[in-house]
């Protein structure tokens, strides 16, 4: 039986921090919210989380941001537009790979264990969630008006006043999509190194 919803928001490096954050579905409270770095601590969350089998899981998919030479690092990866034709336009340095394959190895381990894992992109949930500001992602704007829209949107009462890490209020993002994924108000997307990514429908 699912009793909790876990969501992971992974930095694209251990430079930067992910986040992790458990809900109790019965309740809908947050029990656990914590600040990660590495994919040791990552993989020794999991260790030590004794749900895992009867969990939803929603791991986010981090940026690829391996830096690109030349021209290409003055255009931004993620605007570039994605052409069928490899003559047209070859990938050269892997300047196409858009999402990071951090974290797919331990997530297929985990898969092999029988946990019920999804992918999610981040500001597509926020925006199917009406999360998403006009702020520049990850500002202090950004983050302020995140976590207040979680408290007074979504209930999370719990959550405190002063400024929390961006990568703990986008892993709640995951936890919500993990609830909303149990009701079936999910569809995927497109798949992800054999991992659905999905969103809300």
């Amino acid at each position: 039986m699912i009793t909790h919803s876990v969501g992971i928001s992974l930095g694209s490096s251990s430079a930067v921090e992910s986040g992790v954050a458990v809900m109790e579905i019965s309740s809908g409270k947050l029990i656990h919210l914590d600040k990660l770095f590495s994919m040791n601590d990552v993989a020794l969350f999991f260790e030590n989380y004794p749900s895992v089998k009867n969990s939803v899981i929603c791991i986010s998919l981090p940026w690829d941001n391996t830096m690109l030479e030349g021209k290409w690092r003055i255009l931004s990866k993620p605007y570039q537009l994605i052409h069928s034709s490899q003559e047209e336009f070859p990938n050269k340095d892997n300047w196409m790979q858009r999402f990071s394959t951090r974290g797919c190895d331990l997530i297929t381990g985990l898969k092999e264990k029988g946990a019920d894992i999804s992918r999610f992109e981040i500001y597509l949930t926020r925006q199917k969630l009406n999360l998403y500001s006009n702020y520049k992602e990850r500002s202090s704007a950004d983050c302020k008006f995140l976590q207040g829209a979680l408290r007074m949107d979504y209930g999370f009462d719990e959550l405190p006043s002063n400024m929390m890490p961006a990568a703990q209020l986008e892993a709640i993002c995951g936890a919500i999509l993990g609830c909303e994924k149990l009701k079936g108000n999910t569809e995927t997307v497109f798949e992800f190194r054999d991992t659905d990514v999905i969103n809300l429908v």
